[in-house]
């Protein structure tokens, strides 16, 4: 590679431009709908979903055992997102080889000719086109895993809850309209019209309590494996309610975008006072998220090593023991954050800015951070922190008299305390921040403050629980004794 070619750099404006427009998302969209449904003609078939507006269709599954209503949630959610509703009923419909009492619920077939089915129905254009809602599918682990191999990967996935005694108070209950095979309840969940009040029917099958409860303890049985397959996806609604509050809340969960909560190109900025772990939380979100650690003044200290044109503009500032002009440091920041691996991967940045001066440089150079956090701690904490540690010289190990004390008489006596760390300089780095510190948080006001007198790990869990949003629920959220 030649050694003379400049560092690829994308202007910061991409995106920010792309994150405002959506342009992300529509590429991701694009790209997982030709991964899931392989067209003949792909592009051909991502021009038609271009001219169609909408390349984010739904594709939703909806669990829950019998009576939970996933027929009268199924139907409310496909009339607001105009979603193709499907049933085992309406998959077997599509193959007329399959009919009998035994096979109306899907059951006799084998696994595989049953995964085809299911793929064939929602490969046809409608479900392509307006996004599909399976209802009840799929009914065990085995068929789910099925599913996910013949790249069926639903965007939601919502279980409905209720407690047995409940649900079979339900089915004992049920009325079906013979006409549109809605469902209802004579006590839960009247008709509005009497018209269709009066021709309400008992359901074909016979239910008795037994039936009903061999019926709930045959989901339980299959659900606990089955929920695992989708537990990054989970979501789990209280079907225990009136069902148009139901409804209401799986609509409002289909319908909020998830991922508008995370930016897709972290960047991040981090505030706090010498001491404070600002090193230690960005390198560990840069190991964690493959984002790019930018210390400021590494990074000038890196700049000025290699000897390049930028790095004579330091020389004189750093031999004389002076502060870099901003100028000339917002010059190797934007050079830096400019660059392609920030760019699409995103940054973690610390150290700078530390007035609001430098905020608003940084800001008018389009590099804007998408989170911001304050790492708080009282300045006895911190003083704490930094006068007590030191180096071993010989083996490189930091140590600390409180925290982490050095193992021998003989590695204590050869510590290393840093001039740095003396209590007068360190108090005075303190005040430098605090002063800045009110008219900082007033430029960033929806910044996060982080409580940073906590063990390192719980600072950087709170960090991370801030930064990517609210975490999906997974069936450690369960709790103990409820079947998941």
């Amino acid at each position: 590679m030649d050694a003379t070619v400049k560092p690829l750099r994308i202007p910061p404006e991409m995106a920010i431009y792309a994150e405002k427009h959506g342009i992300f998302d529509l590429l991701q969209s694009l790209l997982r709908n030709v991964v899931v449904d392989k067209p003949e003609d792909p592009i051909q078939y991502l021009i038609r979903m271009l001219k169609r507006g909408n390349t984010e269709v739904p594709r939703v599954i909806l669990l829950g055992p019998p009576s939970s209503g996933k027929r009268t949630v199924a139907k409310a959610l496909c009339e607001r997102t105009q979603a193709i509703h499907i049933t085992v009923s309406d998959i077997l419909k599509e193959d007329p080889d399959f009919s009998g009492e035994a096979q109306e619920e899907g059951e006799n077939i084998p696994s595989d000719l049953w995964i085809r089915m299911i793929q064939h129905r929602l490969s046809r254009i409608d479900c392509v086109c307006r996004g599909w809602v399976l209802e009840g599918i799929p009914r065990t682990r085995d068929e789910a895993l099925g599913l996910q191999e013949a790249g069926i990967t639903p965007d939601y996935v919502v279980v409905l809850e209720a407690p047995d005694d409940v649900l079979i108070e339900r089915s004992l209950g049920k009325k079906i309209d013979p006409e549109t095979g809605d469902v209802y309840h004579v006590a839960f969940m009247r008709p509005e019209s009497e018209e269709v009040m009066r021709r309400l029917e008992p359901p074909k099958e016979f239910l008795s309590e037994e039936l009903v409860a061999q019926k709930l303890l045959g989901y339980h049985r299959e659900a606990h494996g089955l929920l695992r397959t989708y537990g990054s996806c989970l979501h789990f609604i209280n079907a225990d309610q009136p069902h148009m509050d139901v409804s209401a809340q799986v609509l409002a969960y289909v319908l909020t975008r998830r991922r508008s909560s995370a930016p897709h190109t972290p960047r991040i900025l981090l505030f706090g006072p010498p001491g404070s772990g600002k090193s230690l939380q960005a390198r560990l979100l840069a190991q964690k998220y493959n984002v790019m650690e930018i210390c400021s003044r590494e990074l000038i200290q890196a700049v000025y090593a290699d000897e390049s044109s930028v790095g004579e503009l330091l020389r004189p500032y750093l031999e004389a023991g002076e502060k870099v002009p901003d100028s000339i440091v917002l010059q190797i920041l934007t050079m830096r954050l400019s660059r392609l691996d920030c760019t699409t991967c995103g940054w973690v940045l610390h150290g700078f800015p530390r007035d609001v001066d430098q905020a608003e440089q940084l800001r008018e150079s389009n590099h804007i951070p998408s989170r911001v956090f304050f790492l708080d701690m009282t300045d006895d904490v911190a003083v704490e922190r930094l006068c007590l540690r030191a180096i071993d010289p010989v083996t490189g190990e930091r140590y600390h008299s409180l925290y982490r004390p050095a193992p021998s008489s003989e590695v204590q006596e050869r510590l290393v305390f840093n001039p740095r760390d003396r209590e007068a300089q360190v108090r005075a780095h303190l005040r430098e921040y605090w002063e800045q510190m009110p008219v900082l948080q007033g430029f960033y006001p929806d910044a996060i403050h982080i409580n940073a007198d906590q063990d390192p790990h719980t600072v950087f869990e709170s960090i991370e629980s801030r930064l990517v949003g609210r975490l999906p629920k997974t069936l450690t959220d369960v709790p103990e004794g409820k079947s998941t």
